[in-house]
């Protein structure tokens, strides 16, 4: 089954799946926007090419920025990554953008995350704040890549190319990645082949389909690589070390990069020899080229040539544009591969990779205007709407974007700001994603554990956090908790046409909240939630002790703008609602 193109209007459930799946979450009103929209112009409002950079993270001590400091300024660094990490997950939350570019601007940070759970490092590892904070806006700089940039038509050498292979090189020689996977200790005579490896095996080609992959053929055969790519390739990456200084700027992207080991113009540590790689990469030779050299000796042009000759020769593999799409698709759409999904949907969406010149948003633009994101692949049956299991992350972000959770200002409260930010960042651990602190060097086993994948993020402990959390967010207006939800005013703003009937009231609410795609009714059997379900969100809102409890509800709401016992009543149907096993879906 390959992409079919859809073209109609969206409609309300169609939206929330959509921006569920890639912003986390919308508001009722921007649904209703999106609603009214076809797919394609859906699409282009979220690869909203003139997005603002986010502001610079504000020290609390000072009441200043501090990235770009320099270093000796630093206290703990600990306290700095808390803060970093705590601005990121605000990031999210669009705070301080326009209204029009809120979602573009939270879609950008979900590409974000998307590219750390597959270029994955560790903060306590990297044990770096700046090299963290870089390695995001390095992220973001490549998150939409559909335009290069031209930064003079008369000469297109100084332009900057932006697609994934581009990001691949920019990564290998990226502070924090250096220090995550040993390339600082990758020096001539001795490589580390760490970095080469997982380049290898977790951010490029992979080892094949789960579940399918062929039997080597002979020792220290991976099928799309082999133990001698892995050792050629750490030669090729031999030499950089981490720059501790952050000041040796990347011409493209104007981020740190790392720097020569031992010398800044002669790349004494480099394995200078010619490298040859297996036939599974085409017996392909990456060779320094004698015009960068400085006389005989490799210098940094030289060493990142040769990086850009293998990122090439891999990126020449078919099996690398399958993989990358794989891991798109499995992050936005649904876990499970198999040959068919992978013959049709996979490789339309890897041709369109190889025809772009490498760019992943014009296989995402294709993917999310496709039939199949929508009605997901043939042979599946749970494959599209509530198909995936919302992350920790996403079920924190998600719940503050649905109910237009707003950031205070960093500029007038910034305490209130870290601590909003930071209430999040701990509700997500709490829930079993640390955050930037994935379990093993693969990343988030969610993304990559075959065959569980993300039923990695339910466990009953987890589970019942989940429900906690729901529980400690919201409130029936009487007493609020600081930055609880005032369920009772949240329905009168959003739903008040519709409330005063509470089979209605709940159908409606059901298309925002819960992933559901089709026929949504009371006594209806082709409805896709069933009656028995639907009863049992209709009984949570009945008062036990009213012997008519449906017209008493209309009474109660209708009955004093709305009377304030309908609060009450509204709290234990969304705890219902939102603690259902449906609500954990997306």
């Amino acid at each position: 089954m390959a992409l079919t193109t859809f073209t109609d209007p969206l409609g309300v459930q169609r939206a929330a799946h959509l921006l569920r799946r890639t912003c986390c979450g919308a508001t009722k009103q921007q649904i209703e926007q999106f609603a009214a929209m076809t797919p394609q112009q859906a699409v282009a409002e979220l690869f909203d090419a003139n997005l603002p950079d986010p502001e610079e993270p504000i020290d609390p001590n000072t009441g200043q920025p501090w990235i770009n400091l320099d270093s000796s300024t630093d206290v703990e660094d600990y306290n700095y990554e808390n803060l970093v990490l705590r601005w990121h997950i605000a990031q999210m939350m669009s705070p301080g953008i326009a209204q029009d570019q809120s979602l573009a601007y939270a879609f950008r940070e979900r590409l974000v995350l998307f590219m750390h759970t597959h270029f994955t490092t560790k903060r306590t590892v990297v044990s770096n704040h700046r090299a963290i904070y870089h390695q995001l806006a390095l992220f973001r700089f490549f998150a939409f890549d559909k335009e290069d940039i031209v930064i003079d038509p008369l000469a297109p050498e100084t332009n900057i190319i932006l697609n994934f292979k581009e990001l691949t090189k920019k990564i290998s020689v990226d502070n924090a990645m250096l220090i995550f996977l040993d390339g600082r200790y990758n020096v001539k005579g001795n490589p580390n082949e760490n970095y080469a490896r997982e380049l290898l095996e977790l951010y490029a080609i992979g080892k094949g389909l789960e579940g399918n992959i062929p039997e080597p053929q002979y020792e220290g055969d991976y099928i799309y690589f082999t133990e001698t790519d892995v050792q050629e390739g750490a030669k090729v990456f031999s030499g950089f070390v981490n720059d501790n200084s952050f000041s040796n700027i990347d011409p493209d992207t104007n981020l740190p990069r790392g720097i020569l080991r031992g010398n800044t113009q002669i790349a004494s540590a480099h394995d200078n020899t010619e490298k040859t790689f297996s036939e599974r990469l085409g017996n392909a030779t990456v060779t320094p080229d004698p015009t960068l050299l400085l006389g005989s000796e490799p210098t940094e042009e030289s060493l990142l040539d040769e990086i850009s000759q293998l990122i090439d020769i891999i990126y020449n593999q078919e099996e690398t544009h399958i993989y990358t799409c794989r891991k798109l698709y499995r992050f936005f759409v649904y876990h499970e591969v198999n040959p068919t999904v992978q013959a049709g949907i996979i490789q339309d969406m890897a041709d369109i990779f190889t025809a772009s010149n490498h760019k992943i948003q014009p296989v995402l633009e294709a993917l999310f205007t496709s039939r199949e994101f929508y009605e997901g692949a043939a042979g599946y049956l749970d494959d599209s709407f509530g198909g995936l299991i919302k992350s920790p992350l996403d079920l924190v972000v998600g719940f503050s974007r649905s109910f237009g959770k707003t950031f205070p200002d960093p500029a007038v409260d910034l305490t209130g700001f870290y601590d909003t930010a930071g209430g999040m960042l701990s509700a997500i651990d709490n829930q079993g994603m640390d955050y930037y602190e994935p379990f093993e060097v693969a990343g988030y086993a969610a993304y990559h554990q075959y065959p569980i994948y993300n039923r990695n993020w339910i466990t009953t402990n987890y589970l019942t956090r989940r429900y906690d959390f729901v529980r400690g967010q919201i409130s029936d207006g009487m007493n609020p908790e600081p930055g609880q939800v005032d369920i009772l005013q949240f329905v009168v703003d959003n739903f008040s046409s519709v409330a005063g009937d509470a089979k209605t009231l709940i159908v409606e609410l059901t298309k925002y909240f819960l992933p559901v795609s089709g026929v949504i009714a009371f006594d209806d059997p082709n409805s896709e939630i069933t009656n028995e379900r639907l009863n049992y969100f209709l009984q949570a809102l009945y008062d036990e002790g009213d012997p008519d409890p449906d017209a008493a509800w209309v009474i109660r709401w209708n009955g004093g703008s709305p009377n304030p016992d309908a609060g009450g009543q509204l709290l234990n149907l969304f705890n219902a609602m939102l603690q259902s096993p449906e609500y954990q879906l997306m």
